[in-house]
């Protein structure tokens, strides 16, 4: 990808305008603070190793469960406590999903980032809120939307007054219970000027595949992680946990948290490799 984004300050880290890879990392959702503390430092460790930046992330709530039955986490008020002891334990900056305008403002007082779930990416209240909270957004590319649709999604972000906005390609709804990952979107969306992140651990999912929860491949995540590296991204969005299959949510398309290292070193390689 030839052309450079904005550079996005979060932190001491920096996405974008040419600077080195950063990986949003972490479990599904929150599910323990030691699970999660765990994660984050292996998280942090693995990352500087292969010379990458590095931002925690865990969900307080999955709202958008396949199952009713389905756990959705430890909630807004106990989650955002949660997440705010593991930013100072491990001193990475935090991400995690809002799902309506009642917790924005909670949120915002917490979080680093703040990001839009892709099933919420056009709603324009909620885009609004978020931005105006003074924070930087992540905008996930909903599964139902073509990469230049994201153009709009910026825009209502903009007028509300934030600037610093991340765009994610987490893959596009093909058929039942599937999704692809055209990779021509990450060069499309960088005509944004946004920094762009490729999310390799939902791009895998089968959406509501195993009929009351999702099922994946993680096998799948690694190359696409690869390719998405050889077009030029500035972030990779990886889900991970110390044991998937024992995962609450999402457990099909996680990495296993021992195979975090190889994967950022190789991406590392390509970017490098890329760069010239």
């Amino acid at each position: 990808m030839s052309s450079q984004s904005m550079t996005v300050e979060i932190g001491d880290v920096s996405i974008g305008g040419g600077v080195p890879l950063t990986v949003i990392a972490g479990p599904c959702v929150l599910e323990s603070e030691a699970i999660a503390l765990e994660c984050a430092g292996a998280i942090k460790e693995a990352a500087a190793a292969s010379g990458i930046q590095a931002i925690f992330k865990a969900s307080y709530d999955k709202a958008n469960r396949s199952s009713i039955s389905s756990p959705r986490g430890p909630g807004i008020k106990k989650g955002l406590n949660m997440l705010a002891a593991i930013r100072e334990a491990s001193g990475l900056p935090i991400l995690s999903d809002v799902h309506s305008l009642n917790e924005v403002e909670a949120a915002g007082e917490v979080l680093d980032v703040l990001q839009i779930p892709a099933f919420l990416c056009r709603q324009t209240d909620l885009l609004q809120a978020a931005a105006r909270t003074g924070k930087v957004v992540n905008v996930k590319k909903g599964q139902f939307l073509a990469p230049q649709d994201m153009g709009n999604v910026v825009e209502k972000l903009r007028e509300a007054g934030c600037e610093r906005v991340l765009l994610t390609e987490r893959g596009t709804s093909f058929g039942y219970h599937n999704l692809v990952c055209d990779m021509r979107s990450l060069v499309v969306m960088r005509e944004t000027g946004c920094p762009i992140v490729f999310d390799a651990t939902h791009s895998v999912q089968a959406p509501g595949g195993l009929g009351n929860k999702s099922g994946g491949d993680r096998r799948m995540v690694g190359p696409l992680a690869r390719a998405a590296a050889g077009v030029g991204v500035d972030a990779f969005f990886l889900e991970c946990h110390p044991s998937p299959d024992d995962a609450l949510s999402d457990g099909p398309n996680m990495i296993p948290l021992s195979e975090l290292s190889a994967l950022l070193a190789s991406l590392a390689a390509i970017d490098t490799a890329r760069r010239g």
